[in-house]
């Protein structure tokens, strides 16, 4: 099985993209950096819960639909 961060991470990617933001828009509305978002999305990050929380307010949808799709 895909590690969980690969799959949480094309599923932030893929919500995104149909906001139709770049990552550094994306960043700046997470108030997080453009570099630990590409990490995000990548995989490459284990997140925390108070940045999972950012995301999923950036995206404007709550913690269970963020995670729906991993």
């Amino acid at each position: 099985m895909e590690d969980v961060r690969f799959r949480f991470g094309r599923t932030v990617r893929k919500l995104r993209h149909k906001l139709a933001v770049s990552q550094e828009e994306f960043a700046d509305r997470c108030g997080l950096d453009r570099t630990y978002i590409g990490g995000i999305e990548r995989g490459e990050r284990n997140v925390s819960l108070a940045n999972i929380e950012k995301l999923a307010k950036a995206l404007h949808i709550s913690l269970s639909e963020l995670f729906r799709g991993v």
